[in-house]
C-alpha cells in the first residue's frame, strides 16, 4: 500500500490539474457565447446570399450553365477534400471525427475513379492527414479560434483556381456544424461544381417557411448570367466562411465539454485517493497501537 505521503501529493498533482481544466471550461465557455452570436449574425446573410443565387440561377435558365463554377467538368479524375478543423486539441473527437469522415470520403471518391487532393485548415487537420501521408495541396492555419471572412476568401481563391485550371474536377468539404455545445454534426457539403440543388433547390424551405409565397417580379441589369457570375464565388466564400464560423462554436462547445467531464473524472480520482489516504493513515496508526501493545507486553 502506498504510504501517506505518497498519495497526499497524488492528490496535490490530481488537484492542479482540476484547477485547469476548470479554467480552461471556463475560457471555453466564454468564447462559445462569441461564436453563438457570430452565428446568429451570419446565417440570415449566407441564407440571404443562397437565396439571391437561386433567384439569379432560376432567370439564367439555360444560361447558368455557361457560369464555369456550374458546369461539371467533361472527365472526372481529382478531388479536391477540404477538412475544416481546429487549431488545437483537448476537444474530445471533435478534430478526429472530422479526419475520418475525409478519409471515408476519399475512400468511397476513390471507387468511383476520383484520386483526393487535400486541403485542411487548422493545425489538428494538418499534422493528421500528414502523419497519416497523405500530401497537402493547401494547409491553413492559426485563425481556427476565430476565422476571419478574408481566410474563408483566400481558401476560396484557392479552391475555385484549381477547378477552373482543370487540376480538380471536383470540391467537397467536411466540417463540424453546430448544434449545440453538446452537439456538432459532421457534414458533408459539396463545393464545386455547385450542385444544381444548392441554387435551385426551394427557397421557401431554406428560409424556415412551410408554404411557397408568390414572388415580386425582378428586373435584372445587367443579364442573370453576368449577375451569377459574380454570386457564384460570394456563395462559395460564403458557404467555406459560415464552415469555419459553425467549426469554431463547435470546438469551443466540445471543448467546453471535455474540460467538464474531465474535472469531474478529477473530482472522483481525488474523493479515491482521499479514500486510499485514510485507509493508509488507518493502517498506520492501527501499526502503531500494535507496536505500542508488543513493547508493553514485553515490559510485563
Amino acid at each position: 500500500m502506498a504510504s501517506q505521503r505518497d498519495v497526499k501529493n497524488k492528490i496535490a498533482s490530481v488537484k492542479n490539474i482540476q484547477k485547469i481544466t476548470r479554467a480552461m471550461e471556463m475560457v471555453a465557455a466564454a468564447r462559445l457565447r462569441r461564436a453563438e452570436q457570430r452565428i446568429a449574425a451570419l446565417r440570415p446573410y449566407a441564407d440571404a446570399i443562397g437565396r439571391m443565387t437561386r433567384q439569379a440561377a432560376e432567370a439564367a435558365g439555360a444560361e447558368a450553365a455557361r457560369v464555369p463554377l456550374l458546369r461539371d467538368h467533361d472527365t472526372q479524375e481529382n478531388a479536391g477534400l477540404l477538412l475544416v478543423t481546429g487549431d488545437r486539441g483537448l476537444a474530445g473527437g471533435f478534430n478526429s471525427q472530422i479526419v475520418r469522415a475525409g478519409v471515408r470520403l476519399s475512400a468511397e471518391l476513390n471507387e468511383h475513379g476520383l484520386s483526393s487532393r487535400w486541403y485542411a485548415t487548422g493545425r489538428r487537420g494538418v499534422s493528421s492527414l500528414a502523419f497519416r501521408g497523405h500530401e497537402l495541396i493547401g494547409s491553413y492555419t492559426g485563425f481556427a479560434d476565430r476565422p476571419a471572412y478574408s481566410d474563408a476568401r483566400t481558401i476560396a481563391d484557392d479552391l475555385i483556381q484549381a477547378y477552373v485550371d482543370g487540376r480538380v474536377d471536383r470540391v467537397e468539404m467536411v466540417y463540424n456544424s453546430y448544434v449545440s455545445p453538446l452537439t456538432q454534426n459532421v457534414t458533408r457539403q459539396q463545393l464545386l461544381p455547385l450542385s444544381r440543388q444548392a441554387i435551385s433547390g426551394d427557397p421557401d424551405q431554406s428560409d424556415g417557411q412551410d408554404a411557397p409565397t408568390k414572388r415580386t417580379p425582378v428586373d435584372y441589369e445587367p443579364d442573370p448570367e453576368k449577375i451569377l457570375r459574380r454570386l457564384v464565388p460570394d456563395y462559395i466564400e460564403i458557404s467555406i466562411y459560415r464552415a469555419l464560423v459553425e467549426s469554431a462554436a463547435g470546438f469551443f462547445g466540445a471543448q467546453m465539454t471535455a474540460m467538464r467531464s474531465a474535472s469531474e473524472n478529477a473530482g472522483e480520482i481525488i474523493t479515491d485517493y482521499t479514500l486510499q489516504m485514510n485507509r493508509a493513515r488507518q493502517a498506520e496508526i492501527t501499526q502503531e497501537i500494535m507496536e505500542v501493545v508488543a513493547g508493553a507486553e514485553g515490559l510485563s
